[in-house]
């Protein structure tokens, strides 16, 4: 095989990984759906946070800038997928204000302003004060804190699985979804030479793995299926 063939091959199963990273992530935007559809029919968000949404959107946000041509080039995956995901967890946060109390409302919106500055604000530092390498560097590592901080809730769900020793609120499908998701990325980040998307997402393989590990011996244990998720554990 001639180098440009070769080249060629590398591409495209760069590309492929990357796609695959996008469909399976987006199960895991849509896998509230049926939590908000409750939300709405009782124009009420009862007990559920939604600051997981809040937290969710920055970290999508981050990771959209970091995707972005202008910061790094050839990664227009990462772009695609975090800006379908900033657009569902907007919309999760929209309908929870527009059904929440007022004191929840208030909060909830302030979180919302809260979070569209600190993104701003990361947005002209990494432009007006840093040079191409050293921006991509910049919003790298934050994509990363970032990325890591969403791990809390992986972490949650495996920390009650083993103290209740029960899978009822971890659903085998979306640790399925995050581990596949984790380890399409983490191929399309070791096609690209990317450690800023290898090394979360090899984290986030790993949990995976461990869900999956945790689900299949406590539902054997148990003869139990899982629940709905609970909201507080969205990642």
């Amino acid at each position: 095989m001639d180098s440009n063939g070769l080249f060629s091959t590398y591409s495209l199963c760069s590309d492929a990984a990357g796609v695959a990273g996008n469909i399976f992530a987006i199960v895991l935007f849509v896998s509230p759906i049926p939590t908000f559809r409750r939300i709405i029919k009782n124009r009420s968000t009862e007990q559920f946070s939604g600051l997981p949404y809040v937290y969710s959107l920055l970290n999508c946000l981050i990771c959209l800038w970091y995707g972005l041509p202008y910061v790094t080039p050839g990664i227009i995956l990462v772009a695609t997928v975090n800006s379908i995901g900033a657009v569902f967890q907007l919309v999760y946060i929209v309908i929870f204000i527009a059904c929440a109390e007022k004191t929840r409302k208030l909060k909830m919106l302030g979180l919302l302003l809260g979070v569209f500055a600190l993104f701003i604000g990361i947005v002209l530092v990494s432009v007006k004060l840093f040079d191409p390498p050293s921006r991509q560097l910049f919003v790298g590592y934050l994509s990363v804190a970032s990325l890591i901080s969403m791990f809390a809730s992986p972490l949650f769900i495996i920390n009650l699985v083993i103290k209740t020793k029960s899978v009822e609120y971890m659903p085998f499908y979306l640790s399925l979804s995050t581990f596949l998701m984790s380890l399409s990325f983490f191929a399309y980040g070791m096609f690209k030479h990317d450690p800023f998307i290898t090394v979360p997402n090899g984290v986030g393989g790993l949990l995976g793995i461990i869900q999956l590990a945790l689900y299949t011996y406590y539902s054997r244990i148990s003869g139990e299926e899982s629940r709905e998720p609970l909201l507080v554990s969205y990642a």
